[in-house]
């Protein structure tokens, strides 16, 4: 995308923070450390991964405005590989009513005050002023994208912007508490195991895993990286001595997917976790 650092530069300008999009929608990182997922991250980066920065350098977090880290390695060869420039519109101050489709341009027209309008490929941007928590699918093709989400730039539309009104927030509020399909049970490799088991009791065992799937229900943000980070230390304490069976890693598993982890994203986090041990 030839114009993207021209763009993203002028955006920065007037306070909108911005970041790279690759092929598929997924972000580059913004720090050296997270180059190509160096650092362990989800595949698509569409969320802050585990990462050992001092900040969070990933998805809506590498959304910056300052010029410098835009045109400072590793983002100068990620402007000339970009596909696309997102920003974060919360940090913008501003949420998007992401339509994605014309049954959901229908509704939205008939339920929403009108609004800042912007065309996508599939359907329409509404954006009013002020944030939100984001929320996806808060009914068929619609996501509420604010805080902690990112969204891409295709242009600055046309309308005035209204203020953020109280139908979209109880969108949200009406959302809260979503009924989430049962999880399905994933088949991932077991440790090898070999060396020596240092568990003294089933209990020490079981003690581990309970705390392990605790931990991940209490999660109360950054869900990702809290069911990587648990996967870790559990295949740390576990995972080289073979006593870890199919059990435990489903019940890891449920624990995740009952917060909203996808299977595919609980089996990334396992693998990333087995690779960076090198099980």
């Amino acid at each position: 995308m030839p114009d993207a650092l021209t763009t993203a530069l002028y955006l920065a300008g007037v306070g909108v923070p911005v970041l790279a999009l690759r092929a598929g929608k997924g972000p580059f990182g913004n720090c050296p450390t997270c180059v190509d997922n160096a650092c362990g991250g989800r595949p698509n980066m569409k969320t802050p991964g585990p990462c050992l920065c001092p900040r969070p350098c990933h998805a809506w977090a590498a959304a910056t405005t300052d010029p410098t880290t835009l045109t400072s390695r590793p983002w100068a060869a990620a402007w000339r590989r970009a596909e696309a420039v997102a920003y974060h519109p919360g940090g913008a101050g501003v949420t998007v009513v992401d339509l994605d489709n014309s049954d959901a341009i229908t509704w939205a027209r008939t339920a929403l005050p009108p609004t800042r309008t912007v065309a996508t490929t599939r359907g329409e941007h509404w954006i009013y002023s002020g944030t939100m928590r984001s929320v996806n699918g808060v009914r068929a093709g619609v996501d509420l994208k604010s805080l902690m989400s990112y969204a891409r730039w295709l242009g600055s539309g046309a309308g005035t912007m209204a203020a953020l009104p109280n139908v979209v927030r109880a969108l949200a509020e009406e959302s809260s508490s979503p009924v989430r399909p049962a999880p399905r049970v994933v088949t991932v490799p077991l440790p090898a195991g070999g060396g020596e088991c240092r568990h003294r009791s089933p209990a020490y065992l079981e003690r581990g895993i309970a705390m392990a799937e605790q931990r991940i229900t209490d999660a109360a943000s950054r869900v990702h990286a809290t069911v990587y980070r648990t996967f870790l230390a559990v295949l740390s304490a576990h995972g080289r001595c073979g006593c870890l069976n199919e059990a435990h890693i489903a019940r890891l598993f449920t624990a995740a997917q009952s917060k909203g982890e996808s299977p595919r994203h609980c089996t990334d986090a396992w693998s990333n976790a087995r690779t960076t041990l090198g099980l």
